[in-house]
């Protein structure tokens, strides 16, 4: 399963991680999102100890949403040492989140 990351975590969990981090912007309301959550727990499996993956309300957790321009959701976003280095908005088949960690491991 994808970790929970919170505003009060994020820095932590993801700018400060010596691996590459998978972060999806969701709400529990929005359909999309549910369709992109399952893809996103099978990659934090298949990627367990290569890379970080979690996933951030923005019901309840704004912070970092409006900090990188989240206005659209699903977004999930990929950062390598802090940076965003891959960002996809909406629904996408699993291979394109695989690809996106790829390209920085």
């Amino acid at each position: 399963m994808a970790l929970e990351i919170t505003d009060d975590t994020f820095e932590e969990i993801v700018l400060k991680s010596d691996k590459p981090v998978v972060v999806d912007f969701w709400a529990a309301w929005c359909g999309p999102c549910r369709m992109v959550g399952p893809i996103i727990d099978e990659v934090s499996q298949e990627y367990e100890g290569k890379a970080v993956v979690g996933k951030v309300d923005v019901d309840a957790n704004q912070q970092y949403a409006a900090k990188y321009g989240v206005r659209n959701i699903p977004t999930v976003l990929v950062f390598k040492d802090g940076e965003i280095v891959n960002r996809q908005v909406g629904v996408s088949p699993k291979k394109v989140y695989t690809d996106a960690i790829d390209a920085v491991l």
